[in-house]
């Protein structure tokens, strides 16, 4: 669906079950986006089908699987989310530990930028964070985001922070 130098971003399938479950359960995932409290293969399964398949039905857009070229190794997720509580349309991402660092964050993210403008006319996108997460933070800096202001996103009351660009069509 997307090709990068490096990577290819595709639909999630419920064949994708047991990368997200392992996804969902990484520590980063857990401290910095929540514990979706999903444990077993049947559901992630679910997860993926009330989650992503249901926005691309619903939107035409979602989460991708993220995946590296050589090998055809899934490493993580970077999608656009359509959220009750938000305006705009927002980018996320999340890698397995093991390959972050690398840049692959920013590249699946600014290739899904680029989709968001041209396959899908978005000329505006946000991104949220915790003030804790200072990997996303630069990240969505780096895709050229502003913070914006502080909301209250996440159900434990945390405060999120809210980045956003306007983007050129």
């Amino acid at each position: 669906m997307i090709e990068t130098d490096r990577l290819l971003l595709e639909k999630f399938t419920v064949d994708d079950a047991a990368f997200m479950l392992a996804l969902l359960n990484t520590p980063s995932w857990i401290e910095f986006i929540g514990d979706r409290n999903v444990r077993t293969l049947d559901e992630a399964r679910q997860y993926i089908l009330n989650g992503a398949l249901k926005t691309y039905e619903q939107f035409g857009f979602g989460p991708y699987l993220v995946k590296l070229k050589v090998g055809d190794i899934p490493i993580g997720l970077c999608g656009l989310f359509k959220r009750e509580t938000l305006d705009d349309i927002d980018i996320g991402f999340a890698l397995l530990p093991e390959h972050t660092g690398k840049g692959y964050g920013y590249e699946s993210a600014s290739a899904v930028m680029t989709y968001a403008t041209t396959a899908l006319g978005l000329t505006r996108i946000t991104g949220i964070t915790t003030a804790a997460n200072h990997h996303s933070i630069r990240l969505l800096e780096k895709l050229g985001m502003h913070f914006e202001k502080k909301i209250m996103f996440r159900p434990d009351g945390e405060e999120s922070l809210l980045f956003g660009v306007t983007l050129a069509n």
